[in-house]
């Protein structure tokens, strides 16, 4: 991996048209989300390989959260073999200063070997970074998703609306996972989802069948887009058929 840096409340849902947070949990709250992703972003094109980068914050805390991810990543992938074609870019931060980037991924088990080598340092947050990240790579090819999983938000909220404001403006959705209920964590995060027409969704600590359905969902997302929710529920999905039924 390549470090970047020359290169440069209210649990629930947010809903990017009103910028409110709708208060759902579990099951429920994962259903909404994935109302919000299959709404999001222009329509993909056929045949299109998925982008989707994966952020992660790997300060020292989340030691657990990173093992989590780590077993549960290639989930991801398997999702999006069904409807299409995806890469995966790993992106990360730690320590005093380090954010670095993988190159694209295709498949699992060179995820989960990258994601091995990598231990969690101390240090502040640096989403900022992640978001600056997402645009140069998206000057060179469409990106079409952004995951960001954290717990905190140690950064100016107003520098980190800028930022989306560009992501937004190049059609780019973030979606935030946010591990408990940290309050200024919350606040941004559901910021930069409204900004972005992307999503905020808490989940449990160490919930990591939570964490995997919402992974799974933005990997269709970005590898099929809307049809193929719709194809996948003609399949059967259950997940699929209870985003489509909420659709409006």
């Amino acid at each position: 991996m390549s470090d970047k840096t020359s290169r440069p409340s209210t649990p629930g849902v947010i809903d990017a048209r009103t910028g409110r947070t709708v208060g759902v949990s579990g099951a429920a709250d994962i259903s909404s989300f994935l109302k919000r992703a299959a709404a999001v972003g222009p329509p993909k094109v056929a045949g299109e390989r998925g982008r989707l980068i994966f952020a992660l914050d790997a300060t020292a805390s989340r030691e657990p959260t990173w093992s989590m991810a780590q077993e549960i990543q290639g989930e991801m992938f398997n999702a999006a073999a069904s409807v299409g074609m995806l890469d995966i870019q790993l992106v990360f931060f730690r320590g005093v200063g380090e954010c670095r980037a993988s190159g694209w991924i295709a498949d699992s088990a060179r995820l989960k070997e990258l994601m091995r080598k990598v231990s969690c340092l101390g240090g502040q947050t640096q989403i900022g970074r992640v978001l600056d990240h997402a645009m140069e790579e998206a000057a060179d090819k469409r990106i079409h998703a952004v995951v960001f999983v954290g717990d905190a938000m140690e950064e100016s909220l107003d520098m980190l609306c800028g930022k989306a404001g560009k992501l937004a403006f190049a059609n780019i959705p973030v979606f935030l996972f946010q591990e408990g209920g940290d309050p200024a964590a919350s606040t941004g995060f559901a910021e930069i989802a409204r900004i972005t027409r992307g999503a905020h969704v808490r989940f449990d600590p160490g919930a990591a069948a939570q964490l995997a359905d919402l992974l799974k969902a933005v990997a269709i997302f970005a590898s099929g887009g809307r049809l193929a929710l719709t194809d996948a529920s003609a399949r059967g999905s259950r997940g699929a058929q209870l985003l489509l039924g909420r659709m409006t």
